[in-house]
């Protein structure tokens, strides 16, 4: 009889496709246009692949190009494959309203995270407060799992040895650097009361409130996020903040089962 065993899947690489995605990412980090070699150089590739790759993404409007200064620039055409991921992405357009609530109420900049591929939390819905101070921040805009509120959460439901953690932890960088045994103790701190606080630890001056958001295998698989001034934040407004946080996780999944 026949083995039907399932072989597990093997992933093969392909080395083209994965230089085309680390200049796309080069460039959208890049604040100014960025010429052939230096992007070669920072990514490791040949110029002549660069170069070949670099084309290839500018006939697919992905890329743009000064021919006077002969620099390269994300393309606009980026934005209808963002747009589309965006209006796809369920819990996006579900927690979108909700934020811009949360807002207005606390006085605070409110995002959602979504775990992807390689392993960073990215913002997938944004919603700034009306007041004429506010922190600055992009769809799009990628952290590490394991840094600020989030970070503590993510650490607390998602199975890491402390082994691991370190090592993670140790990549990290913060304003106000907490020691990795304090660390480690708010994250249990964190996994108890359900919810995760960075009081100037990532960025100085600022409260980061996080709340996980669960996939079907227990996982924290995306969070709500409010940041705001600390002296705007006072430590006794942090329970109401995080009972409402709570109560739009809560809501969003029973809307997604």
């Amino acid at each position: 009889m026949a083995d039907k065993t399932e072989k597990p899947q093997t992933k093969r690489q392909v080395p083209a496709v994965t230089r085309a995605i680390a200049i796309l990412r080069l460039l959208a980090k890049s604040p100014d246009p960025v010429g052939v070699n230096p992007i070669a150089r920072s990514l490791g590739l040949v110029p002549s692949t660069c170069l070949h790759i670099l084309r290839v993404l500018q006939d697919e409007g992905l890329v743009d190009f000064d021919t006077e200064t002969k620099r390269y620039s994300i393309g606009v055409g980026i934005l209808p494959l963002a747009r589309s991921a965006l209006q796809n992405n369920s819990f996006s357009t579900l927690v979108q309203p909700r934020l811009s609530e949360l807002s207005n109420r606390f006085g605070v900049t409110g995002i959602a995270t979504q775990l992807m591929e390689p392993a960073q939390m990215v913002v997938v819905a944004l919603s700034q407060s009306s007041l004429p101070f506010r922190l600055q921040v992009d769809f799009g805009s990628r952290f590490p799992p394991l840094i600020s509120a989030t970070g503590r959460l993510f650490a607390a439901y998602n199975g890491l040895d402390k082994d691991q953690l370190r090592k993670e932890f140790n990549k990290l960088t913060w304003d106000h650097p907490p020691l990795f045994e304090t660390w480690l103790e708010e994250v249990e701190t964190a996994k108890s009361q359900g919810y995760g606080v960075d009081l100037g630890n990532y960025i100085s001056g600022v409260t980061v409130v996080a709340v996980p958001v669960f996939g079907s295998n227990g996982k924290m698989i995306r969070s709500l996020v409010a940041i705001g001034i600390s002296e705007r934040l006072p430590g006794e407004e942090i329970p109401a903040l995080t009972k409402a946080m709570i109560e739009i996780r809560d809501e969003i999944q029973d809307l997604q089962i």
